[in-house]
């Protein structure tokens, strides 16, 4: 076991998020762990933090076109879905070409690479002649280079252009690391221009001229080639794709309500567009990625909860998580990655800073909840499909879990799981606020390191409670079973005498110390308490009564930080905005303790939320008052999508109809509010079963699916 670290601060370092510096009306399209960020006339800018980026590295850092050297203007341009893109532009004013003249579209598809469709339609009256150019450049940076400074790759970066203007090639190798992008154009350039492909182009009125661009990528020895797409075109899979399954799977809603269905559809949309597929032992599975555009990857802690969220869309994504994440469970120590016996990742990279060893990302395991968060899922996994083989399967898992938790998670041996990086490159908070200042007393000042935050002991306590039920069901190991149920409830007995501040009317503190002191600010983590069940039922009432208090709801939704504390900022990280996972997380938790009315109202409140943002929740937006402005006030570095927030509707739903399966069959529980009339959800899948829910207002029936 290593020794617990000396007293001392959570480090400083970058914050997770950089907003893509191309404007206002930044484009993106993704698909899988594919990505590209342009500005809204398609152009990637050298120098701009966008690009095309495939498993976290930068493909294209330069990606413009141009009409005689201009920027064309931009009539508009959005995404089509979420794995393509339009844009319809026009020529500037240039010398003999007056603006207008010249309609330009280009249709961009991204997966396995870039293909991009570029139209020309010419209405001058007299013929004329121009150049057409698409500078092209990549720097092969890594991720964390893209959203920091990073090496200049250049010297080491081979060009394998065509000179007949078909193709241009470039390749890197650092080591093992081998990298390679292609750029194949149909028709062939003119000419080259450098790094630039040029057409000279001669056009009459009513002309048109077309051509095509593929990107295809090579990363090691894997190739990826893109196909040609039309828009409204799926990525097609054959019937046994889990992301295919999960689709179909998807419960179909109805209600009158229509904001209600379209922030639905699109959290489902947005969910299948950051699947991740992965084969273990031989299998496919699929997870949800993190979000874009900086998050393309498997998260421990933001995998787990999306799972959760989306569980009456089916077992795949579920698991999918369970077992890429148990196929990397820790069982050896490592400083460098916070790596510990037992223990579930936090963090999985694939670029080459992490390859080469210069990042600890491989994976990365700096998180204190992932662990408990892991159990969590196995129990509502096995819980909705009364599948018991898969937790027998990982049954050495669960129980390594469980002793990282006793052994190593307790680093001081008071009972609770605390935190504190070993790496020079960790993580200086690990839990959920893991942002520098996330955690923090009331009057601003830093706590001392190890924390424990108080959500990470709530699910822990609902961890063991519910491995329990899995000794006492597959695992068919009943003293293992009284073992954890006693184990929780001396936590839970031990959580409230410890945690618990009666002033300021009640509450719990988001943590304790190195030095055993309440951190007592005031934070969103008292409802995750609510979800777990570890509050007991008498304090219950002053947890809802405080998170419902205009202190803490901003009308949009629950803020990370109360606006009494002195660190409170509306716009801040984890300091006082609003995070969709978060209110999700605390409306199922009120519900939990009856508090149903109040889950409604920020229900209710997110909904509304997403109806100024295209029906789309994104990763946080600003904790200003709903008096403040007629719309949320955006936070202007959120991921959008995130993985948590577009499952936030998701539990959002589940929270209004009560739905929990339990033996076998599917219950619930509504308590829909009027406004938003009579939901009809059909095809959930709960323990090998589909049903079909009806609910209106209190009024609810579920029956098998005909």
């Amino acid at each position: 076991m290593p020794e617990v670290p000396g007293r001392h601060r959570v480090p400083s370092g970058a914050c997770r998020d950089l907003p893509p510096e191309l404007g206002p009306d930044a484009v993106g399209v993704l698909q899988g762990r594919t990505f590209m960020f342009s500005d809204a006339a398609g152009n990637v800018p050298r120098s701009s933090i966008g690009g095309l980026v495939h498993d976290d590295t930068r493909f294209l850092d330069q990606w413009e076109l141009t009409v005689d050297d201009a920027p064309p203007m931009v009539l508009s341009s959005a995404p089509v879905d979420f794995h393509s893109a339009a844009f319809f532009l026009a020529n500037p004013e240039l010398p003999g070409l007056p603006a207008n003249r010249i309609g330009i579209r280009r249709q961009r598809f991204v997966g396995d690479g870039l293909y991009e469709r570029i139209e020309v339609r010419y209405f001058g009256i007299e013929p004329v002649s121009c150049r057409l150019r698409l500078a092209v450049g990549t720097d092969f940076a890594d991720l964390f280079e893209i959203k920091e400074s990073g090496r200049d790759r250049t010297p080491d970066i081979a060009r394998r252009h065509e000179p007949d203007g078909s193709a241009l090639g470039f390749l890197y190798r650092n080591g093992d690391y081998e990298a390679m992008v292609r750029v194949e154009a149909e028709p062939a350039a003119d000419h080259l221009d450098g790094d630039a492909l040029v057409w000279d182009l001669h056009l009459e009125r009513g002309e048109r001229w077309g051509c095509q661009l593929w990107v295809p990528l090579r990363c090691g020895k894997d190739i990826y080639r893109p196909t040609v797409r039309e828009f409204g075109h799926v990525f097609e899979h054959g019937p046994d794709d889990p992301s295919t399954r999960w689709a179909e799977e998807k419960p179909q809603l109805e209600a009158d309500a229509d904001l209600l269905y379209d922030v639905y559809h699109r959290s489902a949309t947005d969910l299948v567009s950051m699947r991740i597929e992965k084969r273990i032992a031989g299998q496919p599975v699929v997870l949800i990625a993190a979000g874009l555009p900086w998050f393309m990857t498997a998260f421990g802690r933001d995998t787990l909860i999306t799972a959760y969220q989306t569980m009456t869309c089916g077992r795949e994504v579920a698991r999918g998580a369970l077992l890429v994440l148990a196929d990397h469970q820790s069982t050896t120590f490592d400083d460098f990655t916070d790596r510990e016996p037992g223990k579930i990742f936090h963090e999985y990279r694939t670029g080459e800073l992490t390859q080469l060893g210069v990042k600890p990302y491989r994976p990365y395991y700096g998180g204190a909840d992932t662990t408990a968060l892991w159990l969590i899922l196995l129990s509502e996994y096995w819980r909705w499909t009364g599948d018991d083989e898969l937790p027998r399967q990982l049954r050495g898992n669960a129980e390594a879990a469980l002793r990282w938790i006793d052994r190593y998670g307790d680093r001081d041996g008071d009972g609770y799981v605390e935190y504190a990086t070993r790496s020079p490159q960790g993580l200086g908070n690990q839990c959920w606020r893991d942002s520098p200042d996330g955690v923090q007393f009331a009057d601003g000042t830093i706590p001392v390191l190890p924390i424990a935050t108080c959500e990470t002991q709530g699910y822990t306590y609902d961890a063991k409670l519910r491995a329990a039920e899995l000794a006492d069901g597959p695992w068919q190991d009943p003293a293992l079973a009284q073992r954890l149920r006693a184990e929780a409830a001396q936590l839970r007995e031990r959580f409230n005498r410890d945690f618990w501040i009666p002033e300021r009317g009640g509450y719990y503190a988001v943590g304790l110390d190195g030095d055993k002191r309440r951190i007592d600010s005031m934070t969103s983590n008292m409802g995750h308490l609510l979800w777990s069940g570890i509050v007991p039922e008498d304090r219950a009432g002053q947890v809802a009564a405080q998170l419902m208090s205009d202190d803490m709801f901003s009308g949009w939704g629950v803020r990370t930080l109360s606006t009494t504390d002195a660190g409170y900022n509306p716009i801040g990280y984890h300091v006082g905005t609003v995070w969709p996972h978060d209110n999700s997380i605390i409306a199922a938790g009120l519900a939990r303790y009856g508090y149903r009315d109040e889950a409604n109202r920020i229900v209710l409140a997110m909904l509304r939320a997403a109806s100024y943002s295209q029906h789309r929740l994104p990763e946080a937006f600003s904790g200003y008052d709903r008096s403040f402005g007629r719309e949320p006030v955006p936070y202007p570095t959120a991921c959008n999508p995130q993985a948590w927030a577009s499952g936030a509707p998701l539990l959002f739903l589940r929270t209004l109809l009560g739905l929990q399966p339990r033996n076998g069959e599917l219950h619930a529980d509504a308590h829909v509010p009027a406004e938003l009339g009579r939901i009809r959800i059909r095809r959930v899948a709960a323990g090998g079963r589909r049903w079909d829910v009806e609910a209106a207002g209190t009024e609810c029936q579920v029956r098998p699916s005909g």
